[in-house]
């Protein structure tokens, strides 16, 4: 039996380019794990093992590693900081127990790590805070630090300061022990000393030292009484008030150095085994109806003699075969188990479980509560699906993933590989849930969905290089809808004769425009039986069935309400079937009259420009429809927050590249569906037509 107060599963995220998988590489170089360690920028870092990840120096899958510290076993999972692929993060923070916040010394709290962090509170995730490349020019410690508590609303517990900065920057100081550690410059993590603080810090070490302690005993009260009485508590003591802390919530301990130059990085992984929950520690997850998906009060207990409990949260395909990477809440697995996919209702057999070093990986005979493990050659088992003990069925809370918002046509160059393409999207599709495909019926063209431009590039390049698929790909098309704006009271009467028994339905309703965001509501307000209970649900299914497609240019509709208030019915000839036609035709016959409109996505945009470009940078959103809603200064530049019809997006960044000389960055996520103006909505509604006609 493992001892679980010595496991830790953490997690790094951050924006793109704070360093996250450099920081990856510096944990496993000083655990031991790896011998050299290899850097992003020559593509050869351990967790980055995609060939898309090593060219563009980018994180897209997270990768989980296993190490030891100090006696104690650390589930690392390397997480993406791009935007486009934040179900990654979402997942992995899902199942994991604390977490390491990276942030650029210089860059501070970006528009990326807000939507991580975001994420992290709402999974009530335990973090500690690293601020990394205090080498780097403009790096700012105390900056970064404000930073997170003004932009981020959250409490940084300061427990290193940097000795020197940018080119001079030699170590740090442990606040807490007042004691500076001191790297030399080969460069090597190992070549460090402990020395006295130096001369001109002793101040300013006191004063971080006493507001360490001061929020560190408000977690004791017994403790903090004596404090006020002049009694300095024990570091013991000191350590488990951090720790009690950092679970709750109640602050986050923050560490800096920088990864790349090797400074800094033991004293983070100090504080995960110090300070971060083992899996014992943190609320276990809730059990949900199979159903309706609300909890049941049940709790996945993390112990070993529980049975099995089990999440899928990340399918992976590679050289290998199919990988399904499980988080075990309660129980164990052992090889040649059969274990039960509580949302499929089948069984399957475990066959070979390995634990993950990136790609390389280590044969498991049992795991057990608490680990992160793959199970290899799993058939139908998706992300966010329970596995469970065949006798005790549970469902763990799902995992609810976004919709995609961009979609581009594709085809194969050559007819052969249609087959190819077919099964290759199909382990896609598997291993990302943020991604979807479907195909066109009319045309028959495979249409691929995804979060932004990005996330479409990169899977196509998956396509051509790991499947060997060349595609012909179709410019990006916006996922518009329509929706009406107008009350609507009509009244539709299906009949129909022709030999043997014949339809009947009539009905009288009401369409109305709903809330935003409800989709289709139907409600039925008849009365004296003039259209029978049983024929409800048909009326319903008629009118939900065509919200697929509008009338305008037939994109999905969405939040309209129908009311069914009257109608008429034959004893004989009035069906389930007569009253679903008849909900159709009353459907086309009542939307064109309630002021039918086209809805475009706006996307929520965060621009960082140098301060000569921001005139530019405005200029320009505001021609592309934008409405700019912040402007921040910050030390490198600009940050503008603003919404912009996504149709005005595409290829944004080649744009912004060339206004600001290549500084400019961006990054846009979802926000809402709103009006287009009358003038866009002809154009697409036109075009529409004309692909139609061309078919």
């Amino acid at each position: 039996m493992a001892d679980l107060s010595k496991y830790r599963n953490i997690g790094i995220f951050a924006h793109v380019d704070a360093g996250k998988t450099t920081t990856t590489e510096r944990i496993l170089k000083l655990t031991g794990k790896i011998h050299k360690t290899g850097e992003v920028h020559d593509g050869e870092s351990t967790t980055d093992f995609m060939e898309q990840e090593a060219e563009r120096g980018i994180t897209i899958q997270s990768a989980a590693v296993t190490c030891e510290w100090k006696g104690h076993r650390l589930n690392v999972i390397d997480t993406p900081g791009h935007v486009d692929f934040t179900v990654e993060v979402y997942r992995s923070l899902k199942v994991l127990d604390g977490g390491i916040g990276v942030f650029c010394g210089s860059g501070g709290v970006e528009p990326q790590s807000e939507t991580n962090w975001r994420y992290a509170n709402e999974s009530e995730v335990a973090r500690c805070i690293f601020v990394n490349k205090l080498d780097r020019m403009g790096a700012d410690f105390y900056r970064v630090v404000g930073q997170v508590e003004k932009v981020l609303g959250a409490n940084p517990l300061v427990m290193t300061l940097p000795i020197g900065i940018e080119d001079q920057f030699t170590g740090v100081v442990d606040v807490l022990e007042k004691k500076a550690y001191i790297w030399d410059e080969t460069g090597l993590p190992e070549n460090y000393e402990i020395t006295d603080v130096p001369a001109d810090m002793v101040e300013k070490v006191e004063e971080y030292h006493e507001m360490l302690v001061e929020s560190a005993v408000e977690q004791d009260d017994d403790l903090m009484e004596a404090y006020m009485e002049g009694e300095e508590p024990s570091l013991e003591q000191i350590k488990a008030c951090i720790r009690k802390g950092t679970r709750d919530l109640a602050f986050f301990p923050t560490f800096c150095g920088s990864a790349f130059k090797n400074k800094g990085m033991q004293l983070v992984l100090d504080a995960v085994v110090d300070y971060l929950p083992a899996p014992t520690e943190v609320d276990p997850q809730p059990l949900t109806d199979k159903d309706t998906g609300e909890p049941t009060g049940d709790v996945a207990t993390v112990d070993a003699d529980e049975p099995l409990k089990a999440l899928a949260f990340k399918i992976m395909d590679d050289r290998f075969g199919a990988l399904t990477f499980i988080r075990i809440y309660s129980g164990r697995m052992k090889k040649g188990d059969t274990i039960l996919n509580s949302a499929t209702g089948k069984t399957e057999r475990i066959g070979r479980m390995v634990e993950m070093q990136a790609d390389e990986r280590n044969e498991l005979t049992e795991a057990q509560a608490g680990d992160i493990i793959a199970v290899v050659g799993m058939k139908n088992v998706q992300t966010g699906h329970t596995l469970c003990d065949p006798k005790h069925e549970c469902t763990l809370e799902a995992m609810i993933f976004p919709d995609p918002v961009i979609s581009i046509a594709v085809a194969p160059k050559d007819k052969g590989g249609n087959e190819k393409m077919g099964i290759a999207i199909g382990k896609m599709v598997a291993e990302d849930p943020s991604f979807q495909v479907e195909t066109d019926e009319d045309s028959g063209e495979t249409i691929l969905k995804g979060m932004g431009e990005l996330h479409l590039d990169i899977k196509v390049d998956i396509l051509k290089r790991t499947y060997g698929v060349e595609l012909v790909v179709g410019q990006p098309q916006v996922a518009y809808r329509e929706t009406i704006t107008q009350e609507v009271e009509d009244s539709y009467t299906h009949k129909k004769q022709s030999g043997g028994s014949g339809q009947f339905g009539k009905i009288d309703y009401r369409i109305k425009p709903g809330e935003i965001g409800s989709g289709f509501t139907f409600s039925s307000s008849v009365v004296g039986g003039n259209v029978p209970k049983e024929f409800w649900p048909a009326v319903e299914k008629g009118f939900a069935s065509m919200m697929e497609e509008g009338v305008l240019a037939g994109f999905p509709v969405l939040d309209v309400e129908v009311e069914l208030f009257d109608g008429g019915f034959h004893a004989v000839d009035s069906s389930a079937i007569a009253f679903e036609i008849a909900a159709k035709g009353a459907f086309r016959q009542s939307i064109p009259k309630a002021g039918a409109q086209l809805l475009e996505p706006i996307m929520k945009v965060d621009v960082f420009t140098p301060d000569d470009n921001v005139g530019d940078v405005i200029g320009d959103l505001n021609r592309r429809r934008g409405m700019i809603k912040d402007q921040e200064a910050g030390a490198m530049g600009v940050r503008i927050k603003g919404e912009v019809p996504l149709s005005e997006m595409f290829g944004y960044i080649g744009h912004l590249r060339t206004i600001t000389s290549g500084r400019g960055q961006f990054s846009m996520e979802f926000a809402h569906y709103a009006p287009c103006p009358q003038n866009v909505a002809d154009a697409v509604i036109a075009a529409e037509k004309e692909k139609k006609a061309a078919k």
